[in-house]
């Protein structure tokens, strides 16, 4: 059970979430794990148990996986209008909005991110994309087609592509669900959700509110396990479409897995993401951007900006205000109103980053700003904002995603050099670009192998923008129409007249 210190920090509905017993859910019931395993989550700002959680199994699985079958083949779901659907999701989008200071803390708690950018960031935009794909329901259409056959009518439905198992990280626990959930609930898919392991409180109060405002039982089943339950449900026949965010390295796993069962998969992976400043840009926009770029959620994301190549003539001038960014960052508990930075997710993300800090510094990387763990009153697993200074692009730390905060900074001279450089990785999720020259953000938006590129801001998100990787960086994309399209799949029916 959470100690008193912990729950003493939330308030009484957040707190109440937390001390309850937590169980699966499948279709409408709240059960344990089969076999009664369980598992830890654990605060990462002090490294206390939270809470107890089921760890699903093979039978687990099969149990949710037909629960979502029965709701998509046989119950309310199957044959619900378009616009109800929409209803519900709606609906949905606003129990999140009104439980926002409740998740918010929840999910600092679970996950260490500062309170205040969980509600700001974490619980808005999950509001935000449920309330964006609850507009897609309505809106999914089939054409008549003009084939050349006589007395003929041919025309396409879009139809929901079936049972997903949708897979979701530690680091942006409940936002990642609702990219995941959005548009297959509006597609008229049902879902098997398996969180991390280490962040499962949040979608599981995601799986309850679903209920409360009147989802059918099975539509929406949350899964807690580990990794072996994530590949219960990669492998399950029963599943139809997978959607995974995690590393590249497990990615390529479960794309193996699906596509060697001809199962739909979308992979949202790893990066190591070039930002690159030109000559001609706003130094102190581009500083506060690279900054944010790279320490925004203590590193902890997918499309940090985790390479920055800067102007040799300007490249003093950007890393001396790095640096005195950096020693000034407020690092402590998310829950404190205080932080700036919480802490990495665990003690072995916290010793993967100090490995790959102490390797840099073993080839040769200048070290100008932090290089180890954090020490703060409440413990856990704090590293300090980090900052190399390096002149060989494949040194590991240049290369390798280290996810934490440690930022790779580099000095060029010329454009096509920068871009060579950038391009110049298995990876391609995300690029930026700092410059007043429209001309040369457009040139540059063209030559970046990256599926999103930024100018002169980093991180921007919206539900209707496209977001997924290129190389090793994933397959697919989430968001928009190409999200929704995802879960879809397009049926001819040819009618002789």
């Amino acid at each position: 059970m959470p100690t008193t210190a912990l729950t003493d920090r939330l308030d009484a509905s957040a707190r109440e979430f937390v001390l309850a017993p937590h169980r699966l859910l499948i279709g409408a019931a709240a059960v344990e794990a089969a076999d009664g395993r369980t598992l830890a989550s654990l605060d990462p700002s002090s490294g206390a148990e939270i809470a107890t959680v089921p760890l699903a199994g093979r039978h687990d699985v099969d149990r949710a996986v037909a629960a979502a079958r029965d709701a998509l083949e046989t119950g309310p779901w199957q044959r619900m209008p378009a616009a109800e659907r929409a209803r519900l999701i709606a609906a949905l989008a606003d129990a999140v909005e009104d439980h926002s200071d409740e998740l918010a803390e929840i999910e600092s708690l679970d996950n260490g991110k500062p309170v205040k950018l969980a509600k700001v960031v974490d619980v808005a935009d999950t509001v935000a994309y449920l309330r964006y794909f609850s507009g897609w329901p309505t809106k999914i259409e089939g054409g008549v087609l003009p084939v050349a056959a006589e007395r003929m009518l041919c025309y396409t439905r879009m139809e929901p592509v079936g049972v997903c198992g949708q897979i979701v990280p530690w680091n942006f626990p409940l936002l990642m669900a609702a990219w995941k959930v959005a548009p297959a609930l509006a597609a008229g898919c049902t879902v098997v959700l398996k969180p991390a392991e280490q962040t499962p409180l949040s979608a599981l109060r995601l799986g309850e509110l679903a209920l409360e405002v009147g989802f059918p039982p099975g539509v929406l089943n949350v899964l807690t396990g580990d990794g072996s339950t994530g590949a219960e449900l990669v492998e399950h026949p029963g599943v139809d479409k997978i959607g995974f965010t995690g590393s590249t390295a497990v990615g390529r796993q479960v794309g193996a897995k699906a596509s060697g069962a001809l199962k739909r998969v979308t992979l949202e992976l790893g990066g190591k993401s070039a930002n690159i400043i030109l000559p001609d840009a706003d130094v102190e926009a581009a500083v506060k951007g690279a900054y944010q770029a790279i320490y925004f959620n203590s590193g902890q994301a997918c499309n940090a900006g985790s390479r920055l190549y800067v102007p040799a003539q300007i490249f003093d001038e950007v890393l001396a205000a790095l640096v005195d960014r950096a020693s000034q960052a407020r690092l402590g508990p998310g829950l404190d109103p205080a932080t700036q930075l919480g802490p990495l997710i665990s003690a072995e993300q916290q010793e993967r980053v100090m490995r790959c800090v102490r390797q840099g510094e073993a080839e040769g990387a200048h070290l100008l700003a932090g290089g180890g763990p954090a020490l703060t009153e409440s413990g856990g697993w704090f590293f300090s904002p980090t900052l190399f200074a390096v002149e060989d692009d494949e040194l590991a730390v240049s290369r390798e995603e280290i996810f934490g905060p440690v930022l790779v900074a580099s000095a060029y001279e010329e454009l096509e050099e920068v871009v060579r450089r950038a391009n110049s990785t298995p990876y391609g999720l995300a690029a930026g670009v700092w410059t007043r020259d429209l001309s040369a953000a457009h040139r540059l938006a063209q030559m970046l192998k990256a599926g999103t590129v930024y100018v002169n801001r980093w991180g921007a998100s919206d539900p209707a923008a496209p977001f997924g990787g290129v190389k090793s960086s994933g397959v697919g994309r989430e968001h928009g129409w190409l999200g929704l399209q995802a879960h879809l799949e397009a049926k001819t029916v040819w009618v002789a007249l």
